[in-house]
């Protein structure tokens, strides 16, 4: 997941990036702010990995963070001023967002800064004891120091519910007490996605979609509105 956090002195401005980065399934909100000085503190402090940033801000311009931020995290600007565009490219910027933003140009510009971050990822030396990535979780049981393991491979869905999430596998139904948001962190995505608020289901698993909803095994799963565009672009992207 790429930690974003959205920087915008009209909180208003900053609400719609926050709403898109939380409809994106690649991509963790760590925090708003309308202040340039907070957050730069997040980004010295190492918080995050991309920022949608504003330009016209009163501490401090857009321009004038990036020269300070050099290059600890990437940045996409976000403003209603077309003047600063080659000035922030100059400055290396993944994106240039004019306002009003659309979802659709929100997403190309999150999928840019993806593409970028992965390559920066296996660009870096890797470690001679590098272990393949984990193909299960660990969940907590009804007791202490239970520990349920599940393979990534066996799970067809996972079902939020009031204080607890339920793991759907062929074989069984696990309880645990944790948050939707927390398993959601842990399962790689994709081949796993959230489409609903309280479902994430394995890609693999579908047997057929319908409409707003899909089915796995006896199961009908709602296709949420607020994910459902980021989740018929990623399957018209397999197609």
């Amino acid at each position: 997941m790429i930690r974003c956090l959205t920087v915008d002195d009209e909180a208003y401005a900053s609400q719609i990036i926050a709403a898109f980065i939380e409809k994106t399934p690649f991509l963790e909100l760590a925090g708003t702010t309308t202040s340039a000085l907070e957050a730069l503190q997040w980004i010295h402090e190492g918080k995050v990995d991309l920022v949608f940033l504003d330009i016209q801000m009163p501490e401090l311009t857009g321009i004038q963070m990036l020269k300070i931020i050099g290059g600890k995290c990437k940045v996409i600007l976000t403003t209603a001023y077309p003047d600063y565009a080659l000035e922030g490219y100059e400055l290396d910027v993944i994106d240039y967002l004019m306002k009003p933003i659309s979802f659709e140009r929100f997403l190309r510009g999150a999928q840019k800064a993806q593409e970028l971050l992965a390559k920066t990822v296996v660009l870096q030396p890797e470690p001679e004891n590098l272990m393949e990535p984990e193909k299960y979780l660990f969940v907590k049981g009804n007791r202490k120091n239970m520990f349920h393991k599940v393979e990534h491979e066996d799970i067809l869905f996972v079902e939020g519910l009031k204080n607890y999430v339920r793991i759907h596998t062929p074989n069984e139904r696990i309880v645990t007490y944790q948050t939707l948001q927390y398993l959601g962190d842990k399962l790689p995505m994709p081949p796993f996605f959230r489409v609903h608020r309280s479902f994430i289901i394995s890609v693999a698993k579908i047997q057929h979609i319908d409409g707003n909803s899909l089915t796995i095994g006896n199961q009908i799963i709602p296709i949420g509105e607020s994910y459902r565009e980021s989740f018929f672009e990623f399957i018209n992207g397999r197609m």
